[in-house]
């Protein structure tokens, strides 16, 4: 697992690669009325980062699915992407057989399996990405495809990838910086009940935070976000306690109006709980601050996982999962 994480920047670089091999310049000759993004786990948190990334500028509304059903309003003007790393997942593969049968308009993103087999029998675009890692370690391949997906798609600008590929840089300068800041975020959150906010536009990087921590770490967590929190969750802390602990996800890249509502939302935690730190952004836009919040928070994940004594390759109850789902 150290070695994948550690390969993260490479990652970039060789899924830019890929992209850039894949030839899709037809879907820019459709006229979208919408984009439907399904995956799951690893394979659909990079459905959320590009659907928040995006946001401002995107022409047609971006959704993540993360279901066996489908929303109604899928037709033949739908660009319905099927994110699923092993291409045999079972929720992605129920969905994208339906938006198939209304017309939608398919692309593929997987290493292999039933999706791959799916759109090569039915002559849909498909992406191949490697294969034989764990998912979640191979997020930069599935966030670089779905970018390339809605460039070709006229979707997103078309120097969509371009930034994508300056991530890497900030990731190579700043590692000595990344890793210190995660083997700190890994001793905070050692024998706690950790709690994760950011604001809105970062709910996937922090989600994505929360997931390894509970895959690599094997350690519960749980996340909101700024403004929504302060309607509800704030009140909450009228119960906090010393044993919960808050990292602060603080974007360079906010509201004047967030920033204040960031200050004033640490000083009711401080009232509750000293265990409480922020994680600075870095890089010069969100996707660059994006990706280095991701790297922290990976490493950390690790880091956290080794004071914990468990192996972050083990996913022994999601396999038991899914042997149960194929006896019922």
């Amino acid at each position: 697992m150290e070695k994948l994480v550690a390969q993260f920047p490479k990652h970039i670089s060789d899924a830019l690669e890929i992209a850039r091999g894949s030839d899709l310049r037809d879907l820019g000759e459709y006229a979208f009325s919408n984009v439907v993004i399904c995956g799951m786990g690893g394979s659909g948190i990079g459905g959320k980062m590009v659907a928040q990334w995006f946001s401002s500028v995107a022409k047609t509304p971006i959704i993540l699915l993360q279901d066996y059903d489908i929303p109604s309003f899928i037709t033949g003007k739908t660009l319905f992407i099927a994110s699923s790393y092993s291409g045999n997942t079972e929720e992605t593969l129920s969905a994208v057989q339906k938006a198939a049968k209304l017309g939608a308009k398919i692309v593929g993103v997987c290493s292999g399996g039933e999706l791959y087999k799916f759109c090569q029998d039915n002559a849909f675009h498909v992406i191949k990405v490697p294969g034989g890692n764990p998912p979640r370690t191979m997020l930069a391949f599935s966030v670089t495809q779905l970018v390339h997906i809605l460039a070709n798609a006229k979707i997103i600008p078309s120097d969509s990838l371009d930034r994508i590929d300056k991530c890497r840089n900030l990731l190579n300068k700043e590692l000595v910086a990344i890793k210190e800041e995660a083997k700190k975020l890994a001793t905070f959150a050692h024998n706690v009940q950790l709690i994760l906010y950011s604001t809105n536009q970062y709910e996937a990087i922090i989600i994505r935070a929360r997931q390894q921590f509970n895959e690599n770490s094997k350690q519960l967590c749980w996340h909101h976000v700024i403004p929504e929190m302060n309607h509800n969750e704030l009140v909450g802390w009228g119960g906090g306690k010393p044993e919960f602990a808050v990292v602060f996800f603080e974007s360079q890249f906010i509201s004047e109006q967030n920033k204040l509502r960031v200050s004033i939302t640490r000083d009711v935690v401080l009232e509750k709980t000293d265990k409480c730190i922020t994680i600075q952004g870095a890089g010069k836009n969100i996707f660059e601050e994006s990706f280095y919040f991701i790297h922290i928070v990976d490493w950390a994940s690790l880091y956290l996982g080794e004071l914990n004594h468990v192996d972050p390759m083990d996913i022994k109850v999601i396999d038991y999962l899914k042997d149960q789902l194929r006896k019922s």
